[in-house]
Parts: structure tokens; C-alpha cells; sequence
């Protein structure tokens, strides 16, 4: 006796014969080119999809490991974040540069706190408020002489600000002070020249050894660069 199962079995595979014997001249003939040529196409396009997903996940893999790597790394020197972290800082001080420089400027009587004839004072006192022993440079070659200085306040500390003046009433401001400090304290170390034209008033800056200094004036590039370079190859820690 044979179970249902059995019996169900032996009757599709009877009906399964008797189909393929109806059919047996459509079975024999040859697929069509064209049935053959989709089948060929739905094969290739099943090899390049499991091979793009192989590769995205080896792309995945990747790019997971590198960024495992940047986020343990974090502020390193020379690293995306510590550039941007060094770059926020120093935007941000030579904005303040440039705020110092533009309420002052306009100044006729109280451009400065102490006036140049107290050049040895002035100094002594801004270099124990900034706990830095300072420099004024000497611009007078280049046709601006010193009108004085002042005290002024920062993100990080105190800040000073020295007015210069030429002939012709044009006036230049040195602001220097420390720099806030990054996550790496050696990404403010390194001594690099940038131009600011775009701030409201041009300024070249640079920073070394954790103290910021911007030369501000509205003069023209060639003029600023080359007062720049004068002040930083006098008053250059290094």
C-alpha cells in the first residue's frame, strides 16, 4: 500500500512524461537568438552586480579603517581637524586685528595710550601685561614712525597694539598677543605668512611659537608685505 505522498508523486511524474511527450518537437527545437541573447545579457548583469557589491564592501571595509584611524589620531599636526582647529584661531585673531585697528584708526587726540615719547615705558608695561618680552619695530625706513601703543584685551590673555604713522597720515597697527591653545600645542609653533584681503581691513598675520601677529593698514599689498617682512625680521623670537 502506498502512502499519499508516494501516490502524489508517481502521479506528477506521470504528468510531467506526458507533457513532454505533447511537447516533444516544441522541447527539441533550438532556443531563439534573441531568447538566447537576453539570457546571456540577465547572466552577465548578475555577474557585475555581485561584483560591485563585493567591491563595496571592500570600498566599506576601507573606508572604515581610515576612519577609525583619523578619529584615534585626532589632533594630530598636520591633520584635517588640527588644521581647521589652527585655522578657526588664527581667522579669529586677525578679526580682532582687524576690530582694533578700525575703531582706533579714526582717533585724533587718543589714538594710543602711550604716546612714543614714552617708548621705553610702553614697553616695559606691555611686556609684563602679555608676560613676553616685547619688540617695537622700527618702520621709519619704510616711512612710518611709531605713534605709540596700547593695552587691549583678547580670547587668550592681554593683546597689544602699536600705531605706526607715515607722511602722509596713512596708519598702519602691529597687534600681537598669545594664541588660544589648540588640542596639540605645537600646531601654533610653526611661523607662516598669510594675506587677509577680504577682512575689513588687509592684514597680514602670522603666528610663532604660540603668539599670533597681524601688521593691519589700508595700504596696498606690495606696501604691507614688505612692512611684514620688516616686522617679523626685527621682532622674530627666533
Amino acid at each position: 500500500m502506498t502512502s499519499p505522498i508516494e501516490h502524489s508523486e508517481g502521479r506528477d511524474a506521470a504528468l510531467d512524461a506526458a507533457l513532454r511527450e505533447l511537447h516533444r518537437e516544441v522541447l527539441a527545437q533550438p532556443l531563439p537568438p534573441v531568447l538566447l541573447d537576453a539570457a546571456r545579457r540577465v547572466e552577465d548583469l548578475q555577474l557585475q552586480t555581485a561584483h560591485s557589491r563585493q567591491w563595496l564592501a571592500m570600498a566599506a571595509a576601507v573606508l572604515l579603517a581610515f576612519g577609525l584611524g583619523w578619529s584615534s589620531h585626532g589632533f594630530l599636526p598636520g591633520s584635517p581637524s588640527a588644521n581647521l582647529a589652527k585655522g578657526r584661531i588664527e581667522h579669529e585673531f586677525v578679526r580682532q586685528a582687524g576690530f582694533a585697528h578700525a575703531v582706533y584708526l579714526p582717533e585724533k587726540r587718543h589714538p594710543v595710550e602711550v604716546l612714543a615719547a614714552e617708548q621705553e615705558h610702553l614697553l616695559q608695561w606691555l611686556s609684563k601685561r602679555l608676560d613676553k618680552p616685547l619688540k617695537i619695530p622700527n618702520l621709519e625706513p619704510q616711512g612710518f614712525a611709531l605713534v605709540g601703543g596700547r593695552l587691549l584685551p583678547g580670547d587668550s590673555g592681554a593683546r597689544a597694539q602699536f600705531m605706526f604713522q607715515n607722511a602722509q597720515g596713512q596708519r598702519i597697527t602691529l597687534y600681537l598677543g598669545a594664541l588660544a591653545k589648540t588640542a596639540n600645542a605645537t600646531d601654533l609653533q610653526a611661523t607662516q605668512f598669510h594675506f587677509e584681503p577680504d577682512a575689513a581691513v588687509p592684514s597680514f598675520y602670522w603666528a610663532e611659537k604660540g603668539f599670533g601677529y597681524a601688521l593691519s593698514g589700508q595700504v596696498d599689498r606690495a606696501t604691507l608685505m614688505a612692512l611684514a617682512n620688516s616686522v617679523y625680521g626685527q621682532i622674530s623670537p627666533g
